[in-house]
């Protein structure tokens, strides 16, 4: 009867075990120098040689030859370890006899001395599949063993093991099989059966096996028979269900040739296949043939290998296969049509070189004298319509007092006229302004502010100050005032002291003192009506000057007249202020305005109006 081939290659030493070196050779030199721990942990991925090792180390501990780094398998004990009757070296399954009573009987046996060899061996394989009380009641034992007691433990799964176990035991790891050592295996198995193959197809095999040695072992078995002792890639290919690397060429030739109708053929294809092992496959052509096909560049690679992951993805979503190997071998397409940034680079100097750019002159900004009909840049208005925005008032101010003069060499020249209040706003707001200014001339430029002629500058501060104080209207009439009651009694002194045979009338004085009447520069700006007030006043006065009258009379009167003008001026700016702040509320609300008029009925506006 034949034996598996995973069951006829079983290692036997320590130097048939594949892909295991630095394990092998620690538990060589341990025997050789007689260092031996009293329990062992072995664990790893399926079929990569655990259970193997536990039974090779054991009949190294149990050969007549010892201390030995190998079993010499010729002796008495070595043969009854190989036939698996040897009375001291007992396997359990924790997988079948996982509860508290198995393992119960096992610390019984721990009670008594060898039988045959020179030590009781336990191999628990699979033992994660312990129940906690078990692993409970072996923690004594296995910590504290008879000394002609070992443990060899065997798990796949050593995450699942508790803490306790893991610091009783010496943990040894076993590897996942590298995939050239799995088809040098096999090429050496199959020259000894006499059995013909092709490379592709171990290379399909050995890939199929995920790394474990004895699922490898068994598709081949497998393979010899389906093959019928001929193991070709085609075959395998139809045994595993796979897709053949020959069309997966195809795929990609057509995809670099364009060739719709040829990628129409193996998407058909592809439709007999699982969508998901069609993208692994894909993955494992890319990566294998990256080197061999100078087709696939790095970028390339690169763009294949994340449209692929994106495919994936949408089977997450239960996507139909078809239509993610129809999407994926369009974005392939287009992956084609890209190119590289060095592409671009050497297009656009070539370009350049055929068509060099135009010169843009430069043109230098002069600083010039102010003049009225000077104009802003169209940085300076985009300046004024971002105050604007920050701030209406804000922006009022700025634009009535700020002059542009001109903006060279990272250096923005104007003037200002501002006074009184509108300074006070403008150096409140200065960093504001130097920010929106760095913003839109440049993070370096600097704010220079220049003086502007002295007249025009007083003629520009006494309207200013007009417009903020409304009591410097009356300055003129104080100042006339103050003139008339600084010598009264001088003025009346020279009134008697007249010379009685004079012919000429007081009426003619006033006439000629009415001709010398003067409007100083800041009545000049006040309305007419506010003019000819202070004229009467000034009229009023001289008269009264030629007529005797005591210094008392003259102050009342003068006084009443002052208040009179002041409650004048006061009602008249108060009525300006109300209509100037009636206007400007209706300009920055004008849209809530409009908006509560429409969505209001009228109802309800002539009630809010009565109440």
């Amino acid at each position: 009867m034949a034996l598996a081939l995973a069951l006829k290659y079983r290692p036997t030493t320590f130097a048939d075990l594949i892909g295991q070196e630095s394990v092998a050779k620690t538990l060589s030199l341990a025997l050789e120098k007689n260092r031996i721990a009293h329990a062992y942990l072995f664990s790893g991925l399926r079929g990569s040689g655990k259970t193997s090792s536990a039974r090779i180390f054991a009949r190294a501990l149990q050969c007549e030859k010892a201390p030995i780094n190998d079993p010499c398998n010729q002796c008495s004990n070595c043969l009854q370890s190989l036939e698996n009757r040897h009375l001291d070296i007992i396997e359990m399954d924790a997988a079948s006899s996982r509860k508290i009573d198995d393992i119960r009987n096992l610390i019984e046996q721990t009670k008594y001395a060898p039988s045959y060899g020179k030590y009781k061996i336990f191999i628990i394989d699979e033992v994660h599949m312990l129940t906690k009380e078990a692993f409970n009641a072996l923690l004594k034992t296995l910590e504290e063993p008879p000394s002609a007691v070992k443990f060899i433990l065997a798990t796949t799964d050593p995450l699942k093991l508790p803490a306790t176990i893991l610091s009783r035991t010496q943990h040894f790891r076993f590897k996942k099989i590298p995939h050239k050592l799995i088809i040098n295996h096999l090429e050496n198995i199959l020259m000894q059966e006499n059995i013909t193959y092709q490379k592709e197809a171990l290379e399909i095999i050995a890939r199929s096996g995920n790394g474990s040695l004895r699922d490898t072992l068994t598709l081949t078995d497998q393979a010899i028979s389906y093959c019928n002792a001929n193991i070709t890639s085609s075959k395998i290919t139809e045994m595993l269900g796979v897709v053949d690397p020959q069309i997966l060429q195809n795929f990609f030739n057509a995809i670099e040739e364009k060739d719709n109708a040829k990628l129409k053929n193996i998407l058909e294809i592809f439709e007999e296949y699982e969508t998901e092992m069609i993208l692994d496959e894909m993955i494992l052509y890319l990566k294998e043939n990256f080197h061999s096909n100078p087709n696939f560049s790095l970028l390339i690679l690169e763009r294949y290998l994340k449209i692929l992951a994106e495919s994936k993805n949408l089977l997450n979503f239960n996507c139909d296969g078809g239509f993610v190997l129809l999407l994926t071998s369009l974005k392939m397409q287009e992956a084609q049509k890209l190119s590289t940034i060095n592409e671009e680079i050497l297009k656009l100097e070539e370009s350049l070189k055929t068509q060099p750019m135009p010169t843009i002159p430069t043109q230098r900004n002069t600083a010039s004298p102010l003049t009225d009909s000077q104009t802003p840049t169209p940085l300076f208005q985009t300046l004024l319509d971002k105050i604007f925005d920050r701030d209406m008032n804000l922006g009022n101010v700025f634009k009535n007092n700020i002059n542009f003069i001109s903006f060279e060499n990272n250096t923005l020249t104007w003037t200002s006229q501002a006074t009184g209040q509108d300074k006070e706003i403008l150096r409140a707001h200065y960093s504001i302004i130097k920010h929106i200014i760095q913003d839109i001339f440049g993070i370096h430029t600097k704010i220079v502010q220049t003086s502007i002629s002295n007249e025009k500058s007083e003629k520009q501060a006494s309207l200013q100050e007009q417009k903020t104080s409304p009591s410097l209207q009356t300055l003129d009439i104080q100042q006339n005032t103050a003139s008339t009651t600084q010598q009264p009694k001088d003025t009346l002194t020279k009134i008697n002291t007249q010379d009685s045979h004079t012919t000429k009338s007081p009426q003619i004085d006033i006439q000629k003192q009415n001709t010398n009447l003067q409007i100083s520069p800041i009545t000049q700006e006040l309305p007419i009506t506010q003019q000819k007030v202070i004229l009467n006043a000034q009229q009023e006065n001289t008269i009264s000057l030629t007529q005797p009258k005591n210094p008392t009379t003259i102050n009342q009167e003068i006084n009443t007249q002052q208040e009179d003008i002041t409650s004048q001026s006061t009602k008249q700016n108060t009525a300006d202020v109300q209509n100037s702040f009636k206007q400007d509320f209706y300009v920055r609300n004008q849209e809530l305005i409009d908006y509560m008029m429409r969505a209001i009925p009228i109802k309800d506006i002539r009630k809010f109006k009565n109440d």
